[in-house]
């Protein structure tokens, strides 16, 4: 029986541990942060492992990001996007000849003499591709159970349930994040990260970190998603510059540290020592490897996704010396919802999405953990493929990149989705919805459980985190729908 109720994931994980914990007579809290803790010590780490995940918010245009490239698929791309019948003048095609520089020359050919380039403005992560350093995953998305056009379009959703709120931004970057629509407060991020909390030790709250503000992704049963700034751990103002004072600042730090008798005001206090605790912690570890530096230094200006990975890549630098084990990062770049001027600004958007990246894994080959970090893209969803005049519209699939030393790099993971406007029944329309829309033929959870195994999750722990996994999969009766994709060693 397929699980129905994601969005119960967190509840479900609190209920077990009350439940088994209920009959010990033991203070609830304490009882419930030692099963924390017992579940986590079963994730045994000795090395260093770290994912990265970069969220494109706005849900970005798989077609011209993994641009298709033979000749049959490019031509019809072209005749729907670029000035065929219902579309502007201009089109938002992508024009062939640019293509040349991005092609990807995988080591197994795809298919049927299928072809793919990145845009022109990815010449580093085709580089990457090319070198064997980055793969891509094709029409990956959210599904609660694996789904034909057809059942998509039927009505039977007791056996067929399709993913919550389809095509809504918030809702579809929680569901890429955690499994659950908008107001999801546990990640799969951070359920992976529960997992590591004991082999980071004291220093455990570096655990699972954003360089991007909240997100559902982080925040696990346990784990707690540390936020930091573009230099380093985000401060306190009134502890560095209270009215321009040194005095005046060094007494308000004892203010807010004191241990107080009122309940809301002890806790509060707690919490801000905890952070200002952390604060130093992170720039202590942080000092010797200031931006400045090689590698750090490479990173290109003006990008803020590649200031959000400098960030990461410093921290990794200083894992020794905090003491981790296991790390799981979140980083963003936001501006992909292009209803309008696809072409013009999509370009912008991708490059620095390519340049942040390729840094970013130079990075880690300069502090010799290439094959210790993993970073991989997601989004909320892919857009159309039909143009709306000059963009294109919100869709569901969409192609991923996966970077790494441990990426088993130069190849495209999944089934390579006809190119078509899916509005018949023709066999080529089957991973269409609509005006182009990709029925994911991989899910969101397959994609999560692949890198989570090379995390070091056990299969055991996997359905604690991905709740529809159990749908996938041998187990399932659906060994077309693999649990472990094989995109990593």
């Amino acid at each position: 029986m397929y699980s129905n109720q994601p969005d119960n994931h967190s509840r479900r994980a609190f209920l077990r541990r009350a439940g088994q914990l209920a009959m010990t007579g033991t203070a609830l809290p304490l009882a419930l942060n030692l099963a924390a803790m017992g579940e986590a010590a079963a994730f045994n780490a000795t090395d260093y492992k770290a994912l990265v995940c970069v969220f494109l918010y706005g849900g970005n245009d798989y077609a011209n990001t993994v641009v298709t490239y033979d000749d049959p698929s490019y031509n019809i791309y072209h005749a729907v996007r670029g000035g065929g019948a219902g579309q502007s003048a201009s089109g938002i095609a992508l024009g062939k000849a640019s293509l040349a520089t991005t092609l990807l020359k995988p080591t197994t050919a795809l298919p049927g003499g299928r072809q793919y380039a990145l845009h022109p403005a990815m010449t580093g992560l085709a580089g990457l591709f090319n070198a064997g350093h980055a793969a891509v995953q094709l029409n990956v998305g959210p599904l609660r159970v694996p789904l034909t056009r057809a059942q998509y379009a039927g009505s039977n959703r007791t056996l067929y349930p399709l993913p919550p709120k389809l095509f809504s931004h918030n809702d579809q970057q929680s569901i890429w994040q955690s499994s659950s629509p908008e107001g999801a407060s546990v990640g799969w991020g951070g359920n992976i990260g529960d997992l590591a909390l004991a082999p980071n030790g004291t220093n455990s709250l570096f655990t699972c970190i954003s360089v991007t503000g909240n997100a559902a992704f982080l925040p696990g049963d346990a784990a707690l998603a540390y936020q930091m700034g573009l230099n380093g751990a985000v401060k306190i103002n009134a502890l560095t510059d209270l009215y321009g004072s040194p005095d005046a600042s060094t007494v308000m730090s004892q203010i807010i540290q004191q241990t107080r008798s009122h309940m809301l005001e002890k806790e509060y206090n707690r919490v801000t020592k905890r952070a200002i605790t952390a604060g130093n912690t992170v720039g202590n570890a942080l000092t010797p490897f200031p931006a400045t530096n090689a590698p750090f230094n490479a990173f290109p200006a003006s990008n803020n996704l590649a200031d959000q990975l400098k960030v990461v890549a410093r921290m990794i630098a200083a894992r020794t010396s905090l003491g981790l084990k296991r790390q799981v990062f979140f980083v963003s770049l936001s501006g992909f919802d292009l209803h309008d001027n696809l072409i013009a600004q999509q370009s912008g958007q991708l490059g620095m999405v390519s340049s942040a990246m390729t840094a970013f894994y130079n990075a880690t080959v300069a502090l010799g953990v290439a094959n210790q970090v993993t970073t991989f893209t997601a989004s909320d969803f892919g857009r159309t493929l039909t143009s709306n005049g000059d963009g294109s519209d919100h869709g569901w699939g969409g192609h991923h990149f996966m970077v790494g030393g441990a990426v088993k790099g130069k190849a495209f993971y999944g089934e390579a989705p006809p190119v078509s406007v899916g509005n018949t029944s023709a066999a080529q329309d089957q991973w269409h919805v609509g005006q182009g829309r990709l029925l994911p033929r991989t899910s969101v959870d397959q994609y999560a459980a692949t890198l989570a195994k090379w995390f070091g999750v056990a299969d055991t722990e996997l359905a604690g985190i991905l709740p529809n996994l159990k749908n996938f999969g041998a187990a399932a009766n659906r060994p077309d729908y693999p649990t472990n994709l094989g995109f990593m060693v």
